[in-house]
């Protein structure tokens, strides 16, 4: 029993490939402007790796901004029934699960069973998503992959006011004239995403235990940012599920039980 998920993400196209449960493949490619190009792309990278054909699929659940568009979807599941789905199978304790990717943040709150009894959404604004992070990057002129160690080197917190990504790179080249170490910097950058982050989740209401996915949830600042904002331990996934591709697994198990498995 083959059964495929994938997520068509703003930034990244992902699939994972299960077969009688078991985990054959994870690929991911770039989003781009040509969506088909890339769900070929990052579904033949899987069926590679798997060593099997597109004529072996028994079911594909797709997920994600783009689901609408896939091609060779046999149903969609929204992007909260996938999280939920994926994040309560990985950590079953799990009653609050955190997803941050490129362009926005959820907050979803799960029952016992893992089924969702409430979520909120911030897609209005980058400064509460990973573009928020990669514009800071580069006025910082850093490397996105440096931030998170750099952050968790910052010995004084600084304010940042601004909420619009626009303001607040203005905001970081005036830190950067007075002279304010880098690393401070780099800390207030994620405390500004994990105080937005935060303030949606307790809107939604959070409860122990918690988990961060969601590519952001790979940089360790951001996560040391969360901890302090909610003053708890997280639980972040870890391979083979990757934060970024609890979705895509989340589907593929969908696509599992749709065929009964």
């Amino acid at each position: 029993m083959v059964a495929i998920g994938m997520d068509f993400g703003a930034k990244n196209t992902k699939a994972i490939i299960l077969k009688n449960g078991e985990i054959l493949a994870i690929s991911s490619a770039p989003s781009g402007f040509d969506q088909k190009a890339s769900e070929e792309q990052a579904l033949n990278k899987a069926l590679t790796e798997a060593g099997i054909t597109k004529d072996d699929i028994e079911h594909l659940t797709a997920t994600g901004a783009g689901m609408d568009a896939a091609t060779h979807a046999n149903d969609t599941v929204t992007e909260i029934s996938a999280n939920a789905k994926g994040i309560s199978t990985i950590f079953p304790s799990v009653r609050t699960v955190i997803d941050v990717g490129a362009e926005e943040g959820r907050a979803i709150r799960l029952n016992e069973e893992g089924k969702v009894v409430d979520f909120g959404i911030n897609e209005k604004c980058a400064a509460g998503a990973g573009a928020f992070t990669e514009a800071m990057a580069r006025a910082l002129e850093l490397d996105i992959e440096e931030m998170g160690d750099l952050s968790l080197k910052s010995t004084k917190p600084v304010p940042m006011n601004a909420q619009c990504t626009i303001f607040a790179e203005s905001e970081v080249v005036s830190l950067i004239h007075q002279k304010t170490p880098k690393e401070d910097i780099v800390r207030a950058v994620h405390d500004a995403i994990a105080d937005r982050i935060t303030s949606m989740a307790r809107r939604v209401g959070i409860e122990q235990d918690v988990a961060l996915v969601g590519g952001v949830a790979n940089n360790i600042g951001f996560v040391d940012s969360m901890k302090r904002n909610l003053d708890c331990e997280i639980f972040v996934p870890k391979d083979p599920i990757a934060p970024e591709f609890v979705s895509a697994y989340g589907a593929a198990l969908t696509a599992q039980d749709r065929l009964g498995g």
